[in-house]
């Protein structure tokens, strides 16, 4: 499947973009690149591991992807904490970032799942 066509990563994308634009009155330009790079992170990643071609490298991109969306939930809580980010728009963020974790992780599983059963098909 083209990575365009998932669900997770077309959320990823909204989600990156929407980071982009809150953040485009901080002032702080170390705090902005971070939280826009881990917010870009994570549909790049999914998408480079659907383009990767076997499921273990695709699954080591999801991994990637589930990890940057752990930073960038540490990310928007301490942009909220130290006012450079507004509360409410910012937990609606961590929400869908939470969310979308757990769409990679069950991705995740699944491909997990789908490798131990095409290995054990191998075996005489």
């Amino acid at each position: 499947m083209r990575f365009e066509k998932l669900d997770v990563w077309k959320r990823a994308s909204r989600l990156s973009c929407e980071i982009y634009k809150v953040t485009e009155s901080v002032k702080n330009w170390g705090f902005k690149d971070q939280i826009t790079r881990s917010g870009l992170s994570v549909p790049s990643n999914i998408a480079e591991g659907e383009e990767r071609e076997t499921a273990k490298e695709k699954i080591r991109f999801l991994y990637y992807a589930k990890g940057s969306l752990g930073e960038l939930v540490t990310q928007l809580y301490i942009g909220i904490e130290i006012g450079y980010l507004e509360k409410h728009s910012s937990m609606e963020m961590v929400k869908e970032a939470k969310e979308l974790a757990k769409i990679l992780g069950t991705l995740i599983k699944n491909k997990e799942s789908q490798i131990k059963e095409d290995n054990a098909d191998y075996k005489i």
